[in-house]
């Protein structure tokens, strides 16, 4: 296929810039494959879509202000965005700045941490410094780094809200977002009702913004992204079979993650890097079900959905979204791709 196949027109207003007032507020699209129907519902009604017995496996990464504005020590202005934190002492980034620095070069960022460049790996810069661990450093100075199609710097409010209710294990740099949606009181009614719920850790990377290069999708090579599947998901997904149960992915990062962790051809505990590139014509070996937002034009996430549910009727999809003005992207509306007829929830 090619990237042409997974392009649409957004009109702009249409792209969330702010989150609503109450998380569970949000709009969803129904798109049943089974049926080839598509049906306007809100987010609270995800309590209908499951039943007791099924599992909703959650993404616990927790988002770091990952975005640190400073000078070089020639006084030259740089804009550093961590792609991921390698110990206490060294990071990976994105570095913005009139010139790319050379190993060696110093810098002053938010006017408190004096760091230099280490070395390079491919097109991201190792950056080092000596006062303390970075996480800390960050979590105290850094900015929360809102997707580049959000034209607004990052307020406070934003380090609540662009982050899950469930958020554990600090590592990622942007947001699982469909897990946005979700507050304490809607995850406690689902499992009063019987549901099961389960994480994982996908620290979410800056690539994850990057655009598909070349109309070839097969050329593309992902971004590794840290996933951590752990034995007690494992079984738990054995008991969900056993029991008859379904196995709901709440985002991409999800889906991503247990399908990586299946690509042995049978599930198993997984802590490593993913390249997985889920495409249409991919066989789908865990996941039932699924929650998401709305994603970029010929994004990897949209393939991925495309995958799951079918070009055709996601195109359709996203079309009638569209239409209707939902919400778009990181703080936009919910689909839920369900894995069972909704003529009973119109």
């Amino acid at each position: 296929m090619l990237l042409s196949d997974f392009d649409y027109d957004l009109p702009e207003a249409l792209i969330a810039q702010a989150p609503l007032a109450e998380r569970e507020a949000s709009r969803m699209l129904l798109v049943d494959p089974r049926q080839q129907d598509i049906c306007d519902r809100q987010f609270t009604d995800l309590t209908d879509l499951v039943d007791p017995g099924d599992l909703l496996v959650f993404n616990d990464t927790r988002v770091i202000p990952a975005r640190l504005f400073g000078r070089k020590s020639t006084g030259g202005k740089v804009e550093v965005m961590v792609e991921r934190v390698l110990d206490d002492n060294r990071l990976l980034a994105h570095l913005r700045a009139s010139k790319a620095p050379k190993t060696g070069a110093e810098f002053i960022l938010e006017n408190k941490i004096e760091c230099r460049m280490l070395g390079r790996e491919q097109d991201l810069f190792v950056l080092g410094q000596g006062q303390g661990a970075w996480l800390d450093l960050l979590d105290r100075y850094g900015h929360m780094p809102l997707p580049p199609y959000i034209q607004r710097s990052d307020e406070s409010s934003d380090r609540e809200r662009y982050q899950t209710v469930y958020a554990s294990n600090p590592g990622a740099v942007a947001a699982p977002t469909a897990g946005l949606h979700f507050d304490t009181a809607m995850l406690e009614s689902l499992q009063q009702r019987g549901v099961a719920c389960a994480r994982l850790t996908l620290h979410v990377g800056a690539g994850t913004f990057q655009p598909v290069r070349g109309d070839d999708i097969d050329s593309h090579v992902m971004h590794p992204e840290r996933i951590e599947v752990s034995q007690s998901l494992v079984d738990a997904i054995a008991q969900t079979r056993t029991r008859g149960g379904c196995v709901v992915a709440i985002g991409t990062t999800v889906v991503r993650s247990l399908e990586t962790a299946a690509a042995g051809g049978k599930l198993a505990a997984f802590d490593g890097d993913s390249r997985l590139f889920i495409k249409p014509g991919y066989c789908f070996r865990v996941v039932d079900a699924m929650l998401t937002n709305f994603h970029l034009p010929r994004s990897t996430l949209l393939m991925l959905v495309s995958a799951f549910a079918g070009t055709e009727l996601v195109r359709r999809a996203y079309a009638h979204a569209v239409a209707q003005q939902y919400r778009f992207f990181s703080y936009g509306d919910a689909m839920f791709i369900a894995n069972r007829a909704v003529q009973e929830l119109r």
